[in-house]
């Protein structure tokens, strides 16, 4: 089979399995595990943050940060297809007290203009704004990268308004990668962020969050609230370590491997926006009403795994265990059904 249903289906690579084999390990709730803390400091350092904190889910890293910035009875401003409304269990609203105010991006992207626009007013009978979380990459809107330009002005409008910014990077290295700048000044004028370890880059659990000393003291309290306390995880990070410092330098080839499906897409007939596809996602839309389910089951049988992400649209994700002649044969595979459906429905 050839999975392309998300970078999450990624296996450990043999150094990563080496490494955790022979990881040196303690119990680092009591902070005592040397490969979690150095994973830590290793993780401050490429954002350029004081401290970080590892946890096992990116929805975790989210959650726990949500909680940091912001009181029970506040909104959270965030983009109307973002992973912290749709995918996070409205644990915005059951861990934090938090609703969410959201704000529709073009191809997912959020601009200062859109979000001041829905800042709750000062006033003491409507719920105030509390925190502004951007996705970068944006995931349902097709892997789309918000540039620096963008953000350098929602940092800025957000600091005079008096908002904190934090950041679902789960894929932030492809952002990076696709912009050519280092993540950490991608990522610079955000109060926290988020990245996962375990998609692109490779790893096969844990995300970290990076911010100052005094929040990820605190963020600790919250991971252990949410069930995140682990103990030997140093077998995890040191796959972790790896995953940091080796993997991002490879996710240009997941890019332009994404380019080849989403190119025999167009060709073949699929609904989608070239344009948009910037990192390893692609996301099109079956003509005539198509049945995403059904086309996605008829691609099993040739192979191919893909995801129904609605109705009629279905998503790709390329990644470290997709080679370049895996993505060349799913394209003609992908093609190919898609040229059938097109001619049934003619």
């Amino acid at each position: 089979m050839i999975d392309l249903r998300s970078d999450t289906v990624t296996k450990p690579t043999e150094a990563m399995r080496r490494a955790m084999a022979e990881a040196e390990v303690g119990d680092d709730v009591y902070g005592e595990d040397p490969t979690v803390n150095r994973l830590e400091r290793e993780a401050a350092l490429v954002l350029g943050r004081e401290a970080a904190i590892f946890v096992p889910t990116g929805t975790m890293g989210n959650q726990i940060a949500i909680r940091l910035h912001t009181q029970h009875g506040q909104e959270v401003i965030c983009e109307s297809r973002s992973h912290v409304l749709d995918w996070e269990m409205a644990m915005m609203a059951a861990f934090s007290g938090c609703q969410a105010r959201t704000v529709e991006g073009e191809r997912g992207v959020m601009t200062w203009e859109r979000i001041r626009r829905v800042i709750g007013p000062k006033i003491y009978y409507r719920q105030p704004t509390g925190l502004i979380c951007i996705e970068n990459t944006h995931n349902m809107a097709g892997g789309t990268v918000t540039r620096l330009e963008v953000l350098k002005e929602i940092w800025l409008g957000a600091k005079e308004a008096g908002l904190p910014v934090h950041l679902d990077g789960a894929r932030v290295f492809n952002a990076a990668t696709a912009l050519g700048v280092s993540v950490a000044e991608l990522t610079a004028g955000f109060d926290t962020v988020m990245f996962c370890l375990s998609k692109g880059l490779g790893a096969p659990v844990g995300s970290m969050l990076v911010g100052s000393a005094k929040e990820i003291e605190r963020a600790r309290v919250f991971r252990k609230a949410l069930g995140g306390g682990m103990r030997q995880a140093g077998v995890l990070a040191a796959a972790g370590l790896i995953a940091l410092n080796e993997m991002p330098k490879r996710l240009g080839e997941d890019h332009v491997n994404a380019r080849l499906l989403a190119e025999v897409v167009a060709e073949a007939g699929g609904g989608i926006d070239l344009e948009g596809v910037e990192t390893n996602i692609v996301i099109f839309t079956l003509r005539e009403g198509g049945d995403a389910a059904a086309f996605c089951a008829g691609l099993k049988q040739k192979g191919v795994l893909a995801s129904a992400i609605g109705p009629h649209s279905v998503r790709f994700v390329t990644h470290y265990d997709v080679s370049r002649a895996q993505c060349e044969e799913a394209a003609e595979r992908v093609g190919e059904a898609l040229r059938v459906g097109a001619a049934a429905t003619a």
